[in-house]
């Protein structure tokens, strides 16, 4: 049986948009470990332009009190927003922020940078609304699959619109934590759209496989939002990290990880307990006897070992930059690779349910 060809292009599209939000994820780190995050102080344009200066010539004398004025201004609409829905906390630790009312100096490369980033997120942008376009199909087929793309269309305005709130309060720390977390949404939201899309080619390809997984579905789902509150914890550690770089004038990064709070023993504690869980979930799938199950729980401890090996560098290498946004990448990676695995476990489980009790058709 020959995959329509609007499936097909869905697949294709799907597949290259959830690389994308990789990549972009992976651009960002880039961004933050480079201090690049206020390469530009406005949002969409940069430096009230569509073409980034290239030398602070081209600025007026006075552009830090211009670009800040703009962004306080933003921030206090935001303020009165955010306080008219009862977020009166989050309003107010827009202002108490300490670099609420510092300006970045221009530095040419940190601009590009940004700018760069801010280009692949607009041509990801393009790749979200073609993949919403070609699951117009599945509105006959599986609206699931259309209700999965179109709200990630969606969403990634939202996040649009987020990152330019990120800009506005000087990397607020709360704010970069739900930009991130509404990236992962997305790549969730997308994987499941093409998994799903891909049902039926998968049950024609492995019809002669006996999917028998049971019983680690709870497992799974524990391992995929425990991965998402360490990626959310790792934002915060990410968020000490430039607070202690900034203290000590960027020089002498050998005693960084010293300086650290809390937050960062518990970052590192909480990996040991994630090995174990998804060490105990790979060891139970392999027992199982359905070959894409045992690969996709292989790819995850590959992920993870991998993971590992980038954190130990951190903390032991003084928190070299190049290693930051891998660490990062790796640990996004590891979320969606788990995610990919237990819909694929759920589809396996689905399976075997209707073999063993076939519907009855009147």
């Amino acid at each position: 049986m020959r995959t329509p060809a609007f499936v097909r292009r869905f697949r294709f599209f799907g597949v290259l948009t959830v690389v994308s939000v990789y990549l972009l994820i992976l651009v960002g780190g880039i961004v933050r470990s480079t201090g690049s995050g206020m390469g530009c102080p406005d949002w969409p344009k940069c430096f009230g332009t569509w073409v980034p200066p290239t030398d602070i010539s081209q600025l007026p004398a006075d552009y830090k009190e211009v670009y800040t004025a703009q962004r306080v201004a933003k921030n206090k609409r935001l303020a009165a927003t955010l306080e008219r829905f009862g977020f009166q906390q989050v309003a107010s630790n827009i202002f108490a922020h300490p670099t609420q009312y510092i300006e970045t100096d221009f530095n040419p490369v940190k601009t590009w940078i940004e700018y760069v980033n801010r280009l692949v997120g607009a041509l990801i942008g393009v790749f979200v609304f073609l993949t919403a376009v070609l699951a117009w199909p599945y509105w006959r087929r599986d609206r699931t699959v259309f209700w999965l793309a179109f709200s990630a269309f969606i969403l990634t305005g939202v996040q649009g619109w987020l990152g330019s709130l990120v800009v506005s309060t000087n990397l607020l720390p709360i704010m970069i934590t739900v930009h991130m977390g509404l990236a992962l949404l997305i790549v969730a939201m997308l994987i499941y759209a093409v998994e799903r899309s891909q049902r039926e080619a998968i049950e024609v390809e492995r019809g002669s496989e006996a999917p028998v997984a049971t019983g680690m579905s709870g497992w799974l789902w524990l391992i995929v939002v425990l991965t998402f509150a360490q990626i959310v914890l790792g934002t915060q550690v990410r968020e000490q990290v430039d607070l202690v770089a900034t203290a000590n004038g960027y020089l002498q990064r050998q005693t960084w990880i010293d300086q650290l709070g809390g937050v960062f023993a518990v970052h590192r504690t909480f990996s040991a307990v994630l090995l174990l869980l998804n060490a105990y979930v790979v060891y139970q799938l392999y027992r199982q006897p359905n070959r894409r199950l045992q690969r996709l729980a292989s790819v995850v401890i590959g992920v993870i070992v991998v993971e590992i090996l980038a954190g130990v560098t951190l903390a032991y290498f003084s928190l070299p930059a190049a290693v930051q946004p891998v660490h990062l990448l790796l640990g996004t990676l590891l979320f969606g690779a788990q995610f990919v695995l237990l819909l694929a476990y759920r589809h396996a489980r689905k399976t075997v349910e209707q073999a063993v009790f076939p519907r009855v058709v009147a």
